[in-house]
């Protein structure tokens, strides 16, 4: 019995540097762990407020941020794993082997998110202007990190992949201070072309929304039948339908009134 007692002691006493290397690590591992989260903790909340004051969207910044905070946090694990003994060089291919599968499969999607990234990045439109692009037009209603929503003039809301937007040309008419608005008409070849254009620019006289620089104009183009009437003027972005259809109606009613025989179609267009 004192004969085990020993060998049980003696083995004990070849383990205890063990022990103790082992308890040595641990602990330095657990110190590393807890200084190193909460300096990347510091690092992202600097990183926040540098963001901030670089007027970094909302959206962009949260997403920039959570992905910065995942891979330190990801990469301190791996090293803390590896100071405690573990072999991390299989886990590590594991992961970017799952991490190539992911991208693959996630390819689309992918494309779609870094199309929405350069668009909160370099902000070629923002929310409340109008746009179109990729056969879209509309009223940006949002900007998402994978689609941007549009709402057209039928208030439809139109859903556009960012990738599409991103490789696209992009038509932003609210970045001007002022565009054009056009009302197109038709009239009779008989019809007096300079009275046509006397009425029709005495009906935007004396309104504040429309230019007087550059002047409204009146424009003229032989067709088959009849001459097409291009009456043009300039105004806020804003301001482009309301006063198209406001026009397009008294035009239609001053010409009548005036003894102009207007073609089958009218047009308007902005």
């Amino acid at each position: 019995m004192e004969h085990q007692v020993n060998s049980l002691w003696t083995q004990f006493n070849g383990w205890v540097p063990t022990i103790i290397a082992y308890a040595g690590q641990l602990v330095l591992a657990i110190i590393v762990l807890l200084v190193g989260w909460a300096i990347i903790n510091m690092v992202t909340r600097g990183m926040g407020r540098m963001m901030a004051a670089s007027h970094i969207e909302p959206t962009l910044r949260g997403f920039l941020l959570s992905v910065v905070g995942m891979l330190l946090k990801a990469l301190l694990l791996i090293s803390v794993a590896s100071m405690v003994g573990i072999a991390t060089t299989s886990f590590v291919a594991v992961l970017g082997a799952a991490g190539l599968a992911v991208g693959m499969a996630l390819q689309g999607s992918l494309a779609n998110f870094a199309g929405g990234v350069l668009i909160l990045l370099f902000r070629p439109f923002k929310v409340g202007d109008s746009i179109s692009a990729g056969g879209s037009a509309g009223t940006v209603v949002s900007i998402e990190m994978f689609r941007t929503v549009l709402r057209d003039a039928s208030n439809e809301f139109i859903y556009v992949p960012n990738g599409t937007l991103s490789n696209n040309v992009v038509v932003n008419s609210s970045q001007a201070d002022h565009v054009l608005a056009s009302v197109s008409l038709l009239i009779d070849y008989n019809d007096d072309l300079d009275k046509a254009r006397a009425i029709l620019l005495g009906l935007v006289e004396g309104d504040s929304l429309v230019l007087t620089s550059p002047a409204p104009a009146v424009g003229f183009l032989p067709q088959a039948a009849n001459v097409s009437v291009s009456f043009g003027f300039w105004c806020a972005p804003g301001n482009v339908v309301p006063l198209v259809g406001k026009y397009s109606e008294a035009a239609i009613k001053a010409l009548k009134q005036a003894g102009f025989r207007l073609g089958v179609s009218t047009k308007a267009s902005g």
